[in-house]
């Protein structure tokens, strides 16, 4: 069993952890933080624990009346408890009235897609996460004079070029934002 509770800086290191290890099977395998930049909008931040450890945690950044997800994430261990709804829940338990949606951002992983589907989110954009690797081609990059060839770059791109990114890199992501609407509006 686990309790939900607002994040604490005692829980920086539980919340690593936590988040490390929920993303590391998932496209987003590669948004590894070293410490848990304090979000500068107002925010909701939640915790879930069981037996003293962050098993969950789900962060809400809010400006004017909309919020969005900055990060949800379900430890390995507590994976198929419906962990991530009960933190939802609670979450829009807790938002101020004067919100009106939620949205959040993911990327091709089905469960993830499946999950934001299955608790009213729906898809309102999309557009491309694209990776450049030493093994990608380095047509198009420039550096700056004294630095080497792009070893690597993240980009966005236009969901209209997903074709010709694919073909020419090996990474390259659908990126969607879900939207939730609240409060009956």
């Amino acid at each position: 069993m686990f309790q939900i509770r607002e994040y604490q800086p005692s829980d920086e290191t539980g919340w690593l952890e936590c988040r490390v290890l929920s993303f590391l099977d998932t496209d987003y395998y590669d948004d590894v933080r070293t410490d848990r930049s304090s979000i500068q909008a107002p925010c909701l931040s939640l915790v879930a624990e069981s037996e003293g450890k962050v098993v969950g945690l789900i962060d809400i950044e809010m400006d004017g009346t909309t919020a969005t997800i900055d990060s949800l994430a379900v430890h390995p261990v507590a994976r198929q408890e419906g962990l991530a709804s009960v933190l939802l829940d609670e979450a829009l338990d807790r938002l101020p009235p004067e919100m009106r949606e939620l949205d959040a951002w993911t990327r091709e992983d089905a469960a993830a897609n499946s999950w934001y589907k299955e608790n009213g989110f729906v898809e309102a954009y999309r557009y491309l996460h694209v990776y450049k690797s030493h093994e990608d081609p380095d047509e198009g990059f420039q550096s700056p004079v004294g630095l080497s060839r792009p070893v690597g770059a993240f980009m966005h791109a236009d969901i209209k070029h997903e074709h010709v990114m694919r073909r020419k890199f090996k990474r390259v992501y659908v990126c969607r934002q879900y939207v939730l609407k609240l409060y009956g509006t």
